[in-house]
């Protein structure tokens, strides 16, 4: 009779679970939770302690891989790209090492891991790429590009290549504002700011899909009649610029602060405080955080704590996977399509709604840790 009872409870227990997960409102970027949790099993400290080491030992060979294969790669298709590491090694640490901001070994902390992101550059510059095109094509950004092109052809070149800069620039910088705004585009672009030390090499970390969400400035300016070539060298000035922003350097360059961006004015945007939050998106002119709102610069001090709140693994290859930690399988859309294509929908609609509230009533805080 005892057993009977313990049939029926455990059968009911496994039924309660299966309607629960069952109703449990799912996109089709989002995984099923795991049954675990709901019979409420947490390991002990010891174990967790005990896992996270494992999960350390068990990354260190899948790094080292993956930095070996990526280097390769770089090598046999982008040597210009491996040269340019180097290049910059050499012109930029001396300068960082004789005017440091903030005083730390060569050696410091997560170097390998951005030392890796720098290495492989080319293969996640490719997927990243591949994902933007996609991305800028579903974004609609080429409409207003082709709206714009009859007025940027009637422009001499020199003003038109003014043009070409504010466009870049302001699409840009509310790619940058949702990349923070939005959850499920800051779940990629949080690894870019979980370096908690800033210098020149810690612009590289970046994860390709968060890369891939700035593709729209680039279709717009194709769209609206501008060269490849110009829009590919605003693309190479972006990123020099941005590893210049990123140095370790004492400069304040206060003339600047609001004509240019300047390593100052970024590095705040990477401070961990929560005046800083959210604030200096501009990737070349600061006016736009003037126009908008979200300019942050106070005199009296400057930033010294980096970083992001919520937890992020180390290595290259654990925060690459990490902001996909919880998302659909692409295959179950094309097991589920009809499904699947209900659950794109109304996650598109929500992130409109997410960027259209952003412009017209800006969030000031992070969305903070989203659900893995």
């Amino acid at each position: 009779m005892g057993d009977d009872n313990e049939c029926r409870t455990a059968e009911a227990r496994c039924m309660e679970t299966t309607s629960v997960l069952d109703h449990h409102r799912l996109t089709a970027f989002e995984a099923p939770p795991d049954r675990s949790t709901f019979r409420g099993e947490i390991p002990p400290a010891a174990s967790r302690a005990a896992v996270r080491s494992a999960g350390r030992r068990r990354f260190i060979r899948p790094t080292a891989l993956v930095a070996a294969a990526g280097t390769a790669a770089t090598l046999a298709f982008d040597r210009v790209g491996a040269v340019l590491v180097v290049v910059l090694f050499v012109l930029v640490v001396p300068f960082e090492k004789l005017f440091p901001r903030h005083r730390k070994k060569l050696r410091r902390e997560a170097l390998g891991t951005d030392i890796a992101y720098a290495l492989v550059s080319t293969p996640l510059g490719a997927i990243g790429v591949a994902v933007g095109l996609a991305f800028a094509v579903a974004s609609f950004a080429w409409l207003p590009g082709l709206a714009l092109r009859p007025i940027v052809g009637l422009l001499p070149g020199g003003l038109q290549a003014i043009v070409g800069l504010v466009l870049f620039d302001i699409a840009i910088y509310w790619a940058h504002r949702w990349a923070h705004e939005v959850p499920f585009l800051w779940r990629f672009h949080s690894i870019h700011h979980s370096t908690r030390h800033l210098d020149w090499i810690s612009g590289f970390r970046n994860h390709p899909f968060d890369g891939a969400f700035f593709f729209p400035a680039f279709v717009l300016l194709l769209a609206a009649g501008f060269s490849p070539e110009f829009s590919g060298a605003l693309a190479v000035v972006q990123f020099l610029a941005g590893l210049f922003a990123h140095a370790n350097v004492r400069w304040r360059l206060r003339p600047l602060h609001k004509i240019v961006i300047t390593p100052e004015f970024h590095h705040w945007h990477h401070a961990d405080e929560t005046a800083a939050i959210n604030k200096n998106y501009s990737v070349f002119l600061p006016a736009w955080d003037l126009l908008f709102g979200t300019y942050y610069m106070p005199a009296d001090r400057r930033p010294t704590v980096y970083g992001v709140s919520a937890p992020t693994p180390t290595g290259i290859v654990a925060q690459l996977w990490h902001p996909l930690r919880g998302l659909r399988n692409p295959a179950w859309m094309l097991r589920h399509p009809w499904r699947g294509a209900r659950s794109l929908a109304a996650m598109l609609r929500r992130g409109g709604r997410q960027m259209i509230a952003t412009m017209r009533r800006p969030d000031r805080r992070h969305p903070g840790s989203y659900t893995a």
